[in-house]
C-alpha cells in the first residue's frame, strides 16, 4: 500500500476534505478528473475490499448500473458485473456493438432518461466525446470504462498491482513499451498522480499524444513523479521495476496490422529485453494479449508476470471505485464506528 496514501479517517475528522464527500456523484471519464489525495484514496480502499470483501457485502444495495458498450469485452464486463453484484447491487448490459451510441437517439436524451432509472452509467467507447458527453447530461455519475483516449479504470488496476508487489508506486521506475495508446494515456497520468517515475518507449509516430504528456507532465512536478518519452526500447526498460506493454493495433485499427507489424517489431518483450530491466521487475499487460506480437510466451507466462492479477484486480478496483461515487463506502463507514 502507498506510504503517502490518504488515512481516511483523519481525512474525515480533519481539515481535508474527505473523499467520501469530494469523490461522492462524481464522473470518471479521465484519470486526470481526480486528485492525487482522491486517486490514493480508491486504492487505499481498494486495498480493503480486497482484503474485506464480506464488510463491503451490501454496501450498494439496490444500486442499478447499466453498461452501454461498443465494443467487445471480458475483464471489463464481467468484473464489473461480478463488482457491483457482490456489493449488493446489479447490472444491466446493453450490447452497442451494432449500434453507435447516439446514432438511434441523442446522448442528451438517454441521459435525461438513464439517470431516473439507475444509479450508474457505465460505458465503454470508440469516440470520447461520447463518454464527457453523456457526463455532462446525466445527473448519475459515468465511469469511462474504456475510449479511444484513456482506460482509467485499467491504470487503476494496474497501480493496485504495483502497490501490491512493491508497497509504493512513489518513486519506481515503470516502463511502457509499444503504441502511445489510451491504456499509455492513463498509465502516464496515473503514474504522475502518485510520484512515479515512468518512461514510454515508443516508435516514431507512434508516441502518446502531446496533450496528454504535457498534462502528466505538470501533475509530476508537483508529485515528484517524471514522464519521459524515448524511441530505443532498451533505454526504455533499463532498470525498470515495472515493463508494460499493450497490443500494436487496438480495437478499430485492424486495417493497420500489416503496417504496424514490422515498425513495432523491435518493441517485442521478450527475454532479452527483459534483462534489461532490474532483476526483480515485474512484466504487465492489460490484456487480450497477442502472444509471440507484443509479448513472448516466455514473458507473458513466465514468473515475473503479474498479468493475471492485474485482471483480478479490476474487480476490486471498479468496486472501490463504484463504492466512492456512489457513496457506499461512506455507509460502511459509519456502520464500522456505531
Amino acid at each position: 500500500m502507498a506510504s503517502n496514501a490518504l488515512d481516511l479517517k483523519e481525512a474525515v475528522a480533519g481539515s481535508v476534505p474527505s473523499p467520501f464527500e469530494s469523490l461522492a456523484g462524481r464522473d470518471l471519464c479521465s484519470i486526470a478528473d481526480f486528485s492525487t489525495v482522491e486517486i490514493e484514496a480508491v486504492l487505499k480502499l481498494a486495498h480493503d475490499v480486497k482484503a474485506r470483501p464480506m464488510d463491503y457485502r451490501w454496501a450498494l444495495d439496490a444500486k442499478q448500473m447499466v453498461m452501454f458498450f461498443e465494443k467487445a469485452s471480458l475483464r471489463t464486463r464481467l468484473t464489473f458485473e461480478t463488482a457491483i453484484n457482490t456489493l449488493g447491487g446489479s447490472a444491466i448490459f446493453v450490447d452497442q456493438t451494432q449500434s453507435p451510441l447516439g446514432e438511434r437517439e441523442s446522448l442528451a436524451d438517454m441521459s435525461r432518461n438513464l439517470e431516473r432509472w439507475v444509479s450508474l452509467i457505465v460505458l465503454r467507447t470508440y469516440a470520447h466525446e461520447t463518454i464527457t458527453e453523456m457526463a455532462q447530461y446525466a445527473a448519475c455519475p459515468v465511469i469511462n470504462a474504456l475510449s479511444d483516449l484513456e482506460h482509467p479504470c485499467q491504470a487503476l488496476a494496474d497501480f493496485l498491482t504495483i502497490e501490491q508487489k512493491f508497497g509504493t508506486a512513489k518513486g519506481l521506475r515503470f516502463s511502457y513499451v509499444g503504441d502511445g495508446n489510451n491504456v499509455c494515456h492513463s498509465l502516464m497520468l496515473t503514474a504522475a498522480q502518485l510520484g512515479t517515475h515512468m518512461v514510454v518507449g515508443s516508435p516514431k509516430n507512434y508516441a502518446p499524444k502531446a496533450d496528454i504528456v504535457a498534462q502528466a507532465r505538470a501533475i509530476a512536478n508537483v508529485t515528484g513523479g517524471s514522464i519521459e518519452l524515448v524511441s530505443d526500447p532498451i533505454a526504455a526498460v533499463e532498470g525498470a521495476d515495472a515493463i508494460y506493454t499493450d497490443v500494436c493495433t487496438s480495437m478499430g485499427m485492424e486495417h493497420e496490422v500489416t503496417k504496424r507489424a514490422p515498425i513495432f517489431k523491435p518493441y517485442q518483450v521478450n527475454e532479452t529485453l527483459m534483462a534489461h530491466a532490474a532483476s526483480h521487475a515485474v512484466f504487465m499487460h492489460c490484456l487480450p494479449a497477442h502472444r509471440n506480437a507484443e509479448v513472448t510466451d516466455a514473458v507473458l507466462d513466465g514468473p515475473q508476470s503479474v498479468v493475471f492479477d492485474q485482471a483480478e484486480n479490476r474487480m476490486h478496483a471498479q468496486k472501490a471505485l463504484m463504492l466512492l461515487l456512489l457513496g457506499g463506502a461512506a455507509n460502511v463507514r459509519k456502520e464500522a464506528t456505531k
